[in-house]
């Protein structure tokens, strides 16, 4: 429970907590110790902190991590943090545990502590898509990814979150952040690009694309 404890403070609320809160939270001192940092804090820091919070906060959802203190439990990898692994969660193709029920979770969680709109900013899923020869592009497992973490973004609002808006990374394949390919993809539009750089960079619809249309078209009702 500590363990967890820790890794929640250290990782998720030390950002929000001046972000929202406008000041340090109480475990600030214990990290800035144990990584050997020093600040200088003055009275006017204090009172710009104050001052500048934030009006909603935005969120990144991927995956959720276990913590554990066995160091024998295997490990699981993401775009920044890692953890150990879920074995009742399915994977990506790099390992990105799949939980759409961590992000319902997350956001209530989120809402309990700082009682201000969120917004997810970013949630996709990156994956092998093939280019047929026909010319189109089906990934059905980016439409069920899609579709489940819509479905817990809904069960959270009738949970009484306030969740203003979301956005899904991303709209087209580009050179993947976290690995440096472009093989890894999480558009909707598929560029014909290799990891090289070769290729005709043509855009293509894929399946995603279509089916996130007719979501939009409806304001999230048809998931089907």
């Amino acid at each position: 429970m500590l363990a967890t404890q820790r890794k929640v403070n250290f990782i998720d609320n030390y950002c929000g907590d001046v972000h929202v809160r406008g000041a340090y939270p109480y475990f600030a001192k214990a990290l800035w110790r144990e990584s050997g940092v020093e600040l200088q804090v003055t009275d006017q820091d204090l009172a710009d902190l104050k001052a500048g919070t934030v009006d909603f906060y935005g969120l990144s959802y991927y995956m959720t991590n276990c913590v554990t203190v066995d160091p024998t439990v295997e490990n699981t990898t993401g775009n920044l943090l890692g953890g150990a692994r879920n074995p009742y969660l399915e994977m990506t193709d790099w390992g990105w545990q799949i939980d759409p029920d961590g992000l319902r979770y997350s956001l209530n969680e989120l809402y309990g502590r700082y009682g201000i709109p969120l917004m997810v900013v970013e949630n996709g899923l990156g994956a092998f898509d093939t280019l047929e020869e026909n010319g189109t592009v089906h990934d059905p497992y980016r439409i069920d990814y899609l579709r489940s973490h819509i479905k817990a973004m809904e069960a959270a609002v009738e949970d009484g979150v306030d969740l203003m808006g979301y956005t899904p990374w991303g709209f087209i394949d580009l050179v993947s952040y976290s690995t440096g390919e472009m093989g890894k993809r999480y558009g909707m539009v598929y560029v014909d690009a290799d990891d090289e750089g070769n290729g005709s960079f043509d855009r293509i619809r894929k399946d995603s694309f279509h089916w996130y249309r007719k979501v939009i078209a409806s304001s999230g009702e048809d998931l089907s």
